[in-house]
């Protein structure tokens, strides 16, 4: 399909990891979604899919569903079904090398860390696709990275990873409609409500919500 762009925010699926560090590319996807009112309901290629437009382009949102770890079975097949250049492709995740609240632009390049990356490039055989990191800082000492990215968002941490997801929705516009070098000048700076923390957030084994700031008390063991 002539200049499709595929938008994937990575995540694991369910309420018992709605809300939390890990999932900061579903909630990007939720707030494309609420931006345009493309939704995302249609089960697909093992992934969550809606399909409309930004910037004038036609577009497919994706919420992989097969957990973070094998996010890229769902992306491969996906890219591989329309036909595209994984230029078009967009993947939206967390990064703890990312002082929390600030996003970053790039155009291709390694997985870094981050297990769901490492899926999609390995399915895709490439690593010649932008995507947008949210920052989430590094865990406190003394925790397992597990825990702290399958964590829940609250408090102070909130109020920095709020406009971050805000900003980056509005980078795969600014990435669709004016190209990854104009977006990376846009948005590779610090946090727009101020300077983001390196680290991150107090204990929060507690929470229930499915949005950034939610509060309620569980303890996660889901694929980071």
């Amino acid at each position: 399909m002539d200049k499709l762009y595929i938008i994937a925010g990575l995540g694991n699926p369910g309420l018992k990891y709605a809300g939390t560090r890990h999932n900061l590319g579903f909630l990007t996807i939720d707030a494309i979604e609420e931006k345009t009112g493309i939704r995302v309901r249609k089960l697909r290629h093992k992934a969550l899919t809606g399909e409309g437009s930004i910037a004038g382009a036609p577009v497919i949102l994706v919420k992989p569903q097969t957990f973070m770890n094998s996010s890229g079975e769902s992306i491969r097949e996906i890219v591989e079904w329309y036909n595209i250049p994984t230029k078009r492709l967009i993947v939206i995740h967390d990064d703890i090398d990312i002082g929390t609240g600030r996003i970053r632009i790039k155009g291709s390049g390694s997985a870094g860390t981050h297990n769901g990356m490492r899926s999609v490039i390995y399915h895709l055989c490439s690593d010649t696709f932008p995507r947008i990191r949210i920052g989430i800082g590094r865990p406190p000492e003394g925790w397992e990275l597990i825990d702290y990215v399958l964590g829940r968002i609250r408090g102070e941490e909130a109020e920095l990873l709020k406009p971050a997801v805000i900003r980056a929705a509005e980078a795969v516009e600014a990435i669709i409609g004016k190209g990854i070098e104009a977006a990376m000048n846009a948005y590779n700076g610090a946090a727009k409500n101020g300077t983001a923390s390196n680290g991150s957030a107090t204990d929060d084994k507690a929470s229930n919500g499915t949005a950034v700031g939610s509060t309620a008390a569980e303890e996660d063991d889901g694929e980071q």
